[in-house]
């Protein structure tokens, strides 16, 4: 993994997309507890980021650290580029990135098809198991149940039911107390503010598929927000 203080390309990209204002940590749920003025200021912010991007450039932001990597999945989103979905989706089931993995799922969840549900599960069945890990199982059930709703099927029931592994690793060692239904509002409000920095993407001339719009318990909520 390369370094920006060691890559000189790199730490120009860092400078550039990743630390202004310090954009990698106002990615995530400090979006849900933004004043309207500053949500909309943001919202313009990251889409300017967007389409200023390269495929290359991401591309090294994902080959960097968790920042780098939080950072190109946002802007993944922001986007709908789901030529990446195979990327994020590897570097989500690696479990490497503790501050990144949400934003992996997010971008996911934004672009809500079947092969995006595929690759939450395949989550789920390798980190649910593992009673003592606290990564990102949150994020990718809520992202998972946000495709759920999308799309009016329900993988997320195989995870839910009594005695199914969600209740498993909720009680532990270590108990948890993480509800579904948060995460799944949670997500739908990030996937909310994803859609709105897209929108204006029109005026920069990129080209992008349209992100899906919310249904059902995807409104946009402050509870409990994901990574």
């Amino acid at each position: 993994m390369p370094y920006p203080h060691e890559d000189p390309s790199l730490l120009e990209l860092v400078r550039r997309y990743v630390t202004p204002g310090r954009r990698y940590l106002r990615l995530g749920g400090s979006v849900l507890r933004m004043g309207a003025a500053e949500r909309e200021a943001f919202a313009r912010e990251l889409a300017e980021a967007t389409g200023g991007i390269t495929a290359d450039e991401l591309q090294a932001l994902l080959d960097g650290g968790w920042r780098e990597r939080r950072t190109a999945a946002w802007l993944i989103s922001v986007a709908g580029r789901r030529e990446y979905r195979a990327r994020l989706g590897a570097l989500l089931l690696a479990g490497e990135d503790p501050y990144a993995g949400g934003a992996y799922c997010l971008a996911l969840a934004t672009f809500a098809t079947a092969g995006d549900a595929e690759l939450l599960c395949a989550y789920l069945d390798r980190f649910l198991p593992r009673l003592e890990l606290s990564y990102d199982q949150g994020p990718a059930i809520g992202a998972l149940l946000h495709i759920d709703t999308h799309l009016g099927t329900g993988r997320a029931e195989a995870y839910l039911g009594p005695g199914g592994l969600w209740e498993r690793w909720t009680a532990g060692p270590p108990a948890k107390a993480h509800e579904p239904a948060a995460y799944q509002e949670a997500v739908g409000a990030l996937c909310a503010f994803a859609r709105e920095s897209s929108g204006h993407l029109y005026g920069s001339g990129v080209q992008r598929p349209p992100l899906p719009r919310p249904t059902g318990h995807d409104s946009p909520s402050t509870r409990r927000p994901a990574q």
